[in-house]
């Protein structure tokens, strides 16, 4: 038998996409959180993800950031009493005053998944591991 080149990339095309299908590099899935302290996520109706098989993005987790900011605050502190009433000084330098704060200044991001919520996974090394990429559907 005899092939033409064309047919010969073909096959081999076809080849390399049934090898690359075999392996199971990635593959999109949704799954629902069970419970979150262990983390476990339902992928299916016999398939539980536990912790050590999943990779948690930002959006799917809290964590810590850190940002540059110019602020000021209001009065710093509060309602100011008389010397008789507060048995303070009543010194000008105790008066109502702003402060002004510019720096950097870390903020929780609280993101964490709750019970109930549906999450988008990306399936790799097999379905060894797990990415959760974020929610599609989440729970007040």
């Amino acid at each position: 038998m005899s092939l033409d080149i064309n047919e010969l990339v073909r096959l081999v095309k076809q080849a390399a996409v049934e090898a690359v299908r075999a392996d199971a590099p990635m593959a999109v899935c949704y799954g629902t959180v069970l419970s979150t302290t262990p983390l476990k996520i339902q992928v299916d109706q016999k398939k539980i993800l536990g912790t050590a098989q999943l990779i948690l993005t930002d959006a799917v987790r809290d964590y810590n950031v850190e940002m540059s900011t110019i602020e000021g605050t209001g009065k710093s502190l509060g309602p100011h009493y008389t010397e008789d009433e507060s048995g303070g000084s009543g010194d000008a330098a105790f008066a109502a005053h702003k402060h002004r704060y510019q720096g950097r200044k870390k903020w929780r991001v609280h993101n964490a998944l709750k019970k109930g919520e549906k999450v988008i996974l990306l399936r790799c090394d097999g379905g060894q591991k797990y990415v959760v990429l974020d929610r599609w559907e989440a729970r007040e």
